[in-house]
């Protein structure tokens, strides 16, 4: 089964490579693969660090979906828009008092469109 929280990673590491750095597919990589090995950093500021990050807002995005489709399983709505998880993943990151680099908000907002890029895909 595929992961779709790794998927999700990797695309937007692939959309947000010219922005953050051509290496943030390898970091998002690493980072997957360190998955579950490590606890979360108290802060994203360094490179590798940004790799972290990204998988860490995909498992939440996907988190986050997964809930929202559950409900909507429950309520016959339409399937959340990218912009309810990437603004519920902002909250869900400022809760948890982390210091978080600029360009957080567009991570999450790239990763939210796969998110629903991928679960529609598999829909």
């Amino acid at each position: 089964m595929t992961d779709p929280a790794a998927e999700a990673a990797r695309a937007a590491a692939a959309i947000l490579a010219p922005e953050l750095g051509q290496d943030l597919p390898f970091r998002v990589e690493a980072a997957l693969a360190a998955r579950g090995s490590q606890q979360r950093p108290d802060q994203y500021l360094d490179p590798v660090s940004i790799g972290i990050l990204v998988v860490a807002i995909a498992t939440l995005a996907w988190m986050i979906y997964s809930d929202k489709h559950k409900d909507k399983d429950n309520h016959a709505a339409e399937p959340p828009q990218p912009s309810v998880i990437a603004r519920q993943v902002r909250v869900t990151l400022r809760e948890q008092d982390t210091v978080l680099p600029p360009g957080t908000e567009r991570i999450a907002e790239v990763v939210a469109t796969e998110i629903i890029r991928y679960a529609s895909e598999k829909n």
